[in-house]
């Protein structure tokens, strides 16, 4: 690498953070020291020191991409479809799967989100994606835009049914919720911003490939 560039990724907290610098060492750039418990620093360089890690939310992740401040990130493909943000989409990184569903209460008598009365209210973080879903059926909803436990909106009555992501099920199940329709499956997703793409000297192409085939560079410089 240059000497003069230094490529930024931007990795999302929680849950993909373990996987993600996992597909990060595999090409060669090492990012282990955020897993440590005690760490604090938000911008952490790898061990070679030609390249840096942003410790972002994980909706914050296309939008330090899509303004150049990041030129590489791993986020939820949820998220890139709930933001509709500028990014490139590059490698389907497999890990962090989990669906988009509607849920409704168990006792509800509800089978199939067509079923939901015209006008009803649905809650969800996902709003966007949850305003497409029920356009395409031609079923016009109410959207309750909530940002913490969505499954409370059965639960009190401010909803008729949600849109969440749902992995194994087990918060369904344990409010007496049931998911009733699948909306589109997720993973975590490699992204990276077109400009610097379109510009790159191959660097950001060779960690690409090395991501895609999983193996390390053959000769790591970041």
């Amino acid at each position: 690498m240059r000497n003069d560039f230094m490529i930024t990724i931007a990795l999302a907290k929680g849950a993909l953070l373990k996987d993600s610098v996992g597909r990060f060492l595999s090409a060669g750039l090492d990012f282990s020291a955020v897993l440590d418990p005690d760490n604090r620093q938000l911008m952490v360089p790898s061990t070679c020191g030609r390249a840096r890690a942003l410790l972002v939310r994980n909706g914050d992740v296309p939008v330090y991409v899509a303004y150049g401040q990041a030129q590489l990130g791993v986020v939820g493909y949820d998220v890139l479809k709930e933001h509709q943000m500028p990014v490139a989409q590059l490698l389907d990184l497999g890990f962090g799967g989990c669906k988009m569903a509607v849920a409704v209460k168990a006792s509800s008598g509800y089978k199939r989100a067509s079923d939901l009365p015209p006008h009803c209210r649905v809650a969800s973080k996902f709003t966007y994606c949850a305003r497409e879903f029920f356009d395409a059926l031609d079923l016009p909803v109410e959207l309750v835009h909530l940002t913490g436990s969505v499954e409370l909106g059965p639960i009190t009555g401010i909803a008729e049914a949600i849109v969440d992501l749902v992995a194994t099920g087990r918060t369904l199940r344990e409010n007496g919720l049931v998911a009733i329709e699948e909306i589109f499956n997720t993973t975590a997703r490699l992204v990276g911003h077109p400009l610097s793409l379109r510009l790159d000297r191959g660097e950001l192409h060779s960690i690409v490939e090395a991501m895609r085939a999983n193996k390390p560079l053959s000769n790591p410089s970041v």
